[in-house]
């Protein structure tokens, strides 16, 4: 398929509260190095900043970002900064909070709740704002409850900080904890068309009824996760790709968004091509059949 003229709106759009995105954003992890955090080597600036640019001129509106996305010379959020301030009125930025990396890229010891303020104004400071439009909590393993980190969030939220909140790497349990304390416009969690995971499945659905979006991270990646894009594409994702004339990564996408309309998807590059594609997935449309064929292998891990 041509990508020369898709632009994200082809994806649809959904409202992270009263913020409306197209359903296809961009995620800023692979902005700063040929893979996540500290591996791989730093990614040449103006590429990264050509790639974001890039990104709003195809309609691109929701950008997922953190303090956290960082390697040895590059930051996404300096570098999101830097191509996009003033940013356009109707983008939305997303980031999170949470996990804690020192500068020299090493994992540090996660926030406990009257940490998140100091990540919150770290995030602000990088981006050059006064508010964050959301902030996703990002839960980490050796928290079984979130609801004392949620609140301080929902706390931010009242003094103006934060406009909306999110939670991310979370179970069922951690979104009804959640939503007792302030509104959820958005739930990140891995979800990829390789991964069958029924809690997820079942967060998915909640979040359907509940009209909150879902947005899955390393659907593109999957078990390659931060190190970039998997290459291990079975033979249903390739066949479908080749009816379509499209790329497996595109499938992919595609299958991500044919999950429901509140599913948005966030696949992120440093490279101004696959950025193409990556947008014109939103305009993928799959038959009933090419959706049972590639939902085959979750069926029978099932």
């Amino acid at each position: 398929m041509s990508s020369q003229t898709i632009t994200a709106d082809a994806a649809g759009t959904w409202k992270l509260g009263d913020l409306p995105v197209h359903r296809l954003g961009f995620g800023a992890m692979r902005l700063t190095g040929s893979a996540a955090f500290h591996h791989g080597t730093p990614s040449d600036r103006d590429r990264s900043i050509a790639v974001l640019r890039k990104a709003i001129d195809l309609g691109v509106n929701h950008i997922d970002t953190a303090a956290f996305y960082f390697s040895s010379l590059r930051s996404a959020n300096e570098l999101i900064n830097s191509a996009l301030a003033p940013y356009p009125d109707d983008l939305v930025i997303v980031t999170k909070v949470g996990p804690y990396r020192a500068y020299d890229g090493e994992w540090g010891t996660s926030a406990r709740p009257e940490d998140l303020r100091g990540h919150v104004e770290e995030n602000l400071r990088q981006l050059g704002r006064d508010h964050l439009d959301v902030v996703n909590l990002r839960r980490m393993p050796q928290y079984d409850s979130i609801a004392e980190h949620f609140g301080a969030l929902a706390d931010l939220c009242e003094a103006g900080l934060i406009r909306h909140l999110g939670i991310s790497n979370v179970t069922p349990g951690h979104l009804a904890e959640a939503l007792a304390i302030a509104p959820v416009v958005c739930v990140q969690n891995r979800y990829a068309l390789d991964r069958p995971d029924p809690a997820t499945d079942e967060l998915l659905r909640l979040c359907g009824e509940q009209g909150i979006a879902f947005v899955p991270f390393y659907a593109v990646a999957g078990e390659a996760a931060e190190q970039g894009a998997t290459t291990a594409h079975d033979d249903d994702v390739r066949a479908v790709a080749r009816a379509h004339g499209a790329s497996p990564a595109q499938i992919r996408i595609a299958w991500t968004l044919h999950q429901g309309p509140h599913v948005l998807a966030i696949p992120g590059t440093g490279n101004p091509g696959h950025l193409a594609e990556n947008v014109a997935a939103g305009a993928i449309r799959l038959t009933d059949e090419e959706l049972a064929r590639l939902d085959r292998p979750r069926r029978e891990a099932g």
